[in-house]
């Protein structure tokens, strides 16, 4: 019952007519926490912030644990491959630099650009140390 009231609320959202057939199939069919609506065609800078925000808060570390842990481990996987010192750091650019790859690609892919700025929000935490809200 509560996913219906969920996917009632999608619908109402006014993004839902410019989704694709193949999205509003996700939408309707996935019983893992819907993605954010956003019109691909005309996202602000404060709608990407705000999705990243979500991504990186909660979506993300639901899904694969808190970003200096996950960071890390990625670290431990490409030092081991690359037979060089990786830091979580590292990795917060460089998976930046594989978005902004993309971007070249496909501009007009806002989830490109939000999961950029998610890579870079958490880079500056794990760097500056600060815990989170501990700051």
């Amino acid at each position: 019952m509560g996913r219906q009231l969920d996917l009632d609320l999608l619908k109402e959202n006014p993004h839902w007519d410019y989704l694709s057939e193949e999205e509003k199939s996700y939408h309707q069919n996935n019983d893992l926490p819907p993605k954010p609506l956003i019109d691909q065609r005309c996202a602000s800078r404060a709608t990407i912030l705000d999705t990243a925000k979500q991504y990186v808060t909660n979506d993300r570390q639901n899904t694969h644990g808190k970003p200096e842990d996950s960071f890390s481990r990625i670290a431990d996987y490409w030092s081991a491959y690359l037979k060089e010192g990786i830091t979580p750091k590292d990795v917060a650019i460089m998976m930046t630099l594989l978005k902004i790859a993309r971007i070249d690609a496909n501009a007009s892919n806002v989830d490109n650009w939000i999961d950029a700025c998610g890579y870079l929000a958490c880079g500056g935490e794990i760097s500056t140390e600060s815990g989170g809200d501990a700051c």
